[in-house]
């Protein structure tokens, strides 16, 4: 049987009946000190899957930490305040400027002279 084909008062009963065996495994789990398998404590969490406690993380970030504050040991501050000098802009010469100019005019006159 599929719980599709259940009507709506037996899925109220289901329900109903899940709630109380959930309440009386709490109580067992009380008496007992969750010692039957399968029963949960309430407010208690399972095993742990994986992952990393805190203090785990803690350890490795100080860890790096210390090994930053190694390698910025060695940079002395007055070698971070020098700075490099600018690039010099370079110029071009009035003569080749006037070269450049007379090359291109050259050119737009024997393309307009072909296309004409």
């Amino acid at each position: 049987m599929s719980l599709s084909n259940l009507t709506a008062a037996q899925l109220n009963k289901a329900a109903n009946i899940t709630e109380k065996i959930e309440k009386l495994n709490a109580e067992l789990a009380e008496i007992l000190g969750s010692s039957v398998p399968g029963v949960k404590v309430p407010g208690k969490r399972g095993p742990k899957k994986g992952g990393m406690s805190i203090e785990g993380r803690a350890k490795i970030a100080a860890a790096q930490k210390a090994r930053w504050a190694k390698v910025n040991a060695d940079k002395t501050p007055e070698a971070e305040i020098v700075e490099k000098p600018a690039k010099k802009k370079r110029k071009m010469s009035a003569e080749g400027r006037a070269a450049i100019a007379a090359g291109q005019k050259a050119r737009w006159t024997a393309k307009k002279a072909a296309q004409a």
